[in-house]
């Protein structure tokens, strides 16, 4: 039995569910851009009216809204959101959907140790994640290609899918952690996605209020923000190298719990 084949063929209706998804995502917010843009009005001074609350929800920032790489910065973030939350369902879903299927006495009793199983599981996440990560990287530069009126807007935009597939990795891996660690592992996938929007409601509150600035670390969604990213700022070495301390631990704790398990059939 290949389980990684087998995962990605468990998987494969959800992944073009959430890859048509990002496409219509970006294609609707630079179609948005455009009529915006023919029209003539200024989006800087339209956003700049707007209550400071809604600009943060929004993920203007900084941005250049007359721009197209500004306009793409802002809808990063609900890509950015789009693309954690599949990852995260996913990580948790490797090891709850063999308990939700009644197939988890089937999977264990077979010649191969617990070591192979979750390594094949992961293996699998890890490749649907890297495929929504690469529509949304193309999707992006096409589409930006059509609407941003001869700006290089490439180079920022490999850079945001950098950023987005650590914490796509991130995530996938604090999912998979939390079903390990859950003995009824059923509401791992809620729990997971939970914890996600908590730390992206932290970043919204930090943006809202300068005195909450040193919670930055405990929110991932600050770490690769497009406000930061964009026009030459990269990827900060500080936040790569926590994103990597957190994947590690959160890899290390799926292994050992998932070798520990019981049976919940």
């Amino acid at each position: 039995m290949n389980i990684f084949l087998k995962e990605l063929k468990s998987h494969r209706k959800s992944l073009i569910f959430w890859s048509v998804g990002v496409c219509l995502m970006v294609l609707s917010g630079m179609n948005k851009y455009a009529n915006l843009y023919s029209s003539q009005q200024s989006m800087n001074d339209v956003m700049k009216d707007m209550p400071k609350s809604l600009q943060v929800i929004m993920g203007i920032g900084s941005l250049d809204l007359s721009k197209a790489s500004g306009y793409y910065g802002m809808l990063f973030v609900y890509l950015l959101l789009m693309a954690t939350i599949h990852a995260a369902m996913l990580g948790a879903a490797i090891i709850a959907k063999e308990e939700r299927d009644k197939t988890t006495e089937f999977l264990f009793v077979k010649p191969v140790s617990r070591t192979t199983v979750i390594t094949a599981k992961l293996l699998a996440s890890l490749f649907n994640i890297v495929v929504l990560n690469l529509v949304t990287l193309f999707s992006s530069i096409a589409f930006m290609a059509k609407y941003s009126k001869r700006e290089e807007v490439n180079h920022d935009i490999v850079i945001l899918m950098a950023g987005m597939f650590i914490l796509q990795l991130l995530f996938m891996v604090m999912g998979s952690a939390i079903s390990a660690l859950k003995k009824k592992s059923k509401k791992a996938a809620s729990l997971s996605a939970g914890v996600l929007l908590l730390t992206f409601i932290l970043s919204v509150a930090i943006d809202l209020n300068e005195g909450m600035k040193n919670l930055k670390y405990l929110s991932p969604f600050k770490y690769f923000e497009a406000k930061n990213v964009m026009y030459g700022g990269g990827l900060e070495p500080v936040y790569m190298v926590i994103s990597g301390f957190l994947i590690i631990i959160f890899t290390s704790v799926t292994y050992l719990f998932y070798k520990k398990r019981d049976l919940n059939i």
